[in-house]
């Protein structure tokens, strides 16, 4: 399944891609499950993110591996990260972070994410979860990103 959410903001790519820090990653993290972050190396190839989810239940382990970023002819800043570790129900994990230059200034925060479970069935079930998690993201990326 595919998720792809779009968010303007007031500064230009190249700001908001020195902006993914951190306490940036922090800041996203939706109120449930709770994240507590293991590792965060950066958004650069080769970076690893490790967290770990409290659903209350069960501690989950989750770990991303960027393996890819850079600049676009066009201007537009990215990165990729993918699950190497997912919890379960996923079993595969591809978010692309795009910052297109936006049309009258400043950027687009493009979200670009594609999961699987090992049923389409549930794909589908857990699609508005996934949406929420991320539409969470846009007042957040808009107040960081004035």
């Amino acid at each position: 399944m595919r998720v792809i959410l779009r968010t303007a903001v007031g500064q230009g790519p190249a700001q908001v891609m020195a902006g993914f820090t951190r306490e940036l990653f922090l800041a996203l993290a939706p109120p449930f499950p709770k994240l507590k972050l293991v590792r965060y190396d950066g958004c650069h190839t080769g970076d690893v993110v490790e967290i770990e989810l409290n659903t209350g239940i069960k501690k989950l382990p989750w770990t991303s591996l960027i393996t890819d970023d850079g600049v676009l002819p066009d201007g537009t800043h990215y990165f990729v990260d993918e699950g190497q570790l997912l919890p379960p129900p996923l079993r595969y994990w591809k978010h692309r972070h795009l910052i297109e230059p936006g049309p009258r200034g400043g950027s687009v925060i493009v979200d670009n994410l594609e999961y699987r479970t090992a049923f389409r069935a549930l794909d589908v079930l857990i699609y508005p979860a996934m949406w929420a998690q991320f539409a969470w993201r846009k007042p957040i990326y808009r107040r960081w990103f004035r």
